[in-house]
């Protein structure tokens, strides 16, 4: 091969020809309306149309989101995914979807922290925006927590898994869920007992999930930090995100020290939901990601106080 050839290029079509190539066509006449109001709007048909729904919306809405916290960092920007919904009734075909999202970016854009205060009046101020009589707001994210060795004092970043349930009702007002899903570490009680020595272990998630009193106040009380702090401290031992060699030896024997089966981790839970004056109801789950086996073990529990 001489340098011409090495130095030949391919002559390419214009990108327009490549465009039409692999499809592209020309566009065809245009003859509807281009203006808002000369377009037809047929989500806002008034018909009978069957049945009432009772939830209509969008979810899997990423946005980034500021909250506050008890815990180091106290303030953090993280990602939040958003679902929001309200009702419709069979008179109505659809919802205005586009409402939703311009309520997310006027609240971005006036700084949006995420807390139970906030999403209250987002929600009210959403079934007003759709023109409905109620509306609601759930929302995950990351909360982070610093967290450090118990010998060492060396810190290093935990997360929970974080959900706040806002559903408001031009009648009934408000109800609101929080939930948290942190991780733990749990030692198997009947393993500490046949063995000779040493016990097999394993990494629990433990799910809480909370409907709150109307008279909570989430500037005298973090949630998140309660409900993290109920898992954590009933479980044979936290976890860490750094431990040197003494560390680890403190974790292991208070773990030894701490057998927990998955049953004995939703009932100790759920004792401390049960005396949190601002929980009315409360729904425990624990999994276990076993060490000596393929499965998982499971245990769950839901409580209402209210039917005492």
């Amino acid at each position: 091969m001489n340098k011409t050839d090495v130095n030949a290029k391919k002559q390419l079509p214009s990108k327009e020809d490549r465009h039409k190539l692999f499809g592209s066509v020309d566009p065809g006449p245009r003859t509807k309306p281009v203006e808002k109001n000369d377009m037809a709007d047929l989500q806002n048909s008034k018909k009978d149309f069957l049945f009432d729904l009772d939830a209509v919306g969008i979810t899997n809405v990423k946005h980034p989101i500021r909250i506050h916290s008890t815990k180091k960092p106290e303030i953090q920007t993280t990602i939040g995914t958003f679902r929001f919904s309200s009702s419709i009734g069979k008179g109505s075909k659809g919802t205005n979807m586009s409402r939703f999202t311009e309520q997310l970016e006027k609240y971005h854009n006036e700084g949006f922290a995420i807390d139970i205060y906030t999403l209250k009046k987002f929600t009210k101020e959403l079934a007003e925006r759709l023109k409905q009589q109620d509306a609601s707001v759930e929302v995950t994210f990351p909360w982070f927590f610093e967290r450090r060795g118990p010998f060492s004092d060396l810190a290093g970043m935990n997360h929970a898994d974080a959900t706040i349930s806002v559903t408001y009702h031009e009648e009934t007002g408000y109800d609101i869920d929080v939930s948290l899903k942190g991780t733990i570490t749990t030692l198997c009680p009947c393993s500490k007992e046949i063995s000779e020595y040493s016990a097999h272990n394993q990494r629990g998630q433990v799910t809480m999930s909370v409907k709150l009193t109307d008279d909570f106040d989430e500037q005298e009380l973090d949630w998140k930090e309660a409900l993290l702090e109920a898992s954590e401290s009933n479980a044979s031992a936290r976890i860490h995100p750094v431990l040197k060699r003494p560390d680890e030896k403190a974790v292991t024997e208070q773990a030894y020290e701490n057998p927990r089966f998955v049953e004995d981790i939703v009932r100790l839970v759920a004792a401390d939901l049960y005396e949190m004056p601002f929980v009315q109801s409360f729904y425990v789950a624990c999994q276990n990601e076993e060490s000596i086996h393929l499965h998982d073990a499971i245990a769950e529990i839901n409580y209402d106080k209210t039917t005492e």
